[in-house]
């Protein structure tokens, strides 16, 4: 298979296979990694907007939460869905160069982590940013360039995947008081509904525009 084709077949192959395997333990690892980048991308948004993060909890079902204290309450609001999905297509992107693959896995490990020493502050959650820390130095180091590849393009596609149906579960589908949507429009007085739908039409645009770019 030549690197073009290889570069939009892998995610989609990928993708094809956690709809599959979805609510099995394959998938469950990084779906669980979504949700830490979702949390990291809400702490992101307070720091640089002039706030702090002050913790992340992360738990075996699959919630998160982000404690942050300071920065605009909307775009720490926002970042949350949009911001795993950003993170999700920049791997694909990084990952469409397979020279490029060990590094990034190492940094993303080595990024796991710090945030995980510093922040997370859940047994599962330190539990959990541990192994992954070390299953992406691991992967890096140890294997060949390939397996690196293979694992960004996973990692990618699936927090692509995991932020629309994070969405469509949390307000399209259902109504979660908790959620960032909720919280949004109490916050500005626009349904969550709206927002879910704002949310829902950009990530499916920015999902066809790498797919393109990978094309």
């Amino acid at each position: 298979m030549n690197k073009p084709r290889r570069r939009l077949w892998l995610p989609l192959l990928l993708g094809l296979g956690a709809i599959v395997f979805w609510n099995t333990f394959v998938a469950y690892p990084f779906r669980v990694f979504v949700v830490f980048l979702h949390e990291i991308s809400h702490g992101l948004a307070a720091i640089l907007t002039g706030g702090e993060l002050v913790s992340i909890g992360l738990s075996p079902n699959e919630a998160g939460v982000a404690v942050t204290r300071g920065g605009s309450r909307f775009l720490v609001l926002t970042a949350g869905y949009l911001g795993s999905l950003l993170f999700g297509a920049l791997f694909l992107l990084l990952g469409s160069r397979r020279r490029w693959a060990p590094g990034v896995i190492g940094l993303i490990g080595l990024f796991t982590l710090v945030v995980t020493l510093v922040y997370v502050r859940s047994w599962f959650g330190l539990l959990y940013g541990l192994l992954a820390a070390a299953a992406f130095i691991l992967v890096a180091s140890k294997l060949k360039p390939e397996a690196s590849e293979i694992l960004l393009a996973a990692i990618g596609i699936m927090s692509c995947l995991y932020a629309v149906w994070d969405i469509a579960s949390d307000v399209l589908l259902r109504s979660v008081p908790e959620s960032d949507a909720a919280a949004l429009a109490a916050l500005t007085g626009i349904p969550a509904i709206v927002w879910g739908a704002l949310w829902t039409a950009l990530s499916l645009w920015v999902i066809t525009a790498v797919l393109r770019k990978l094309a």
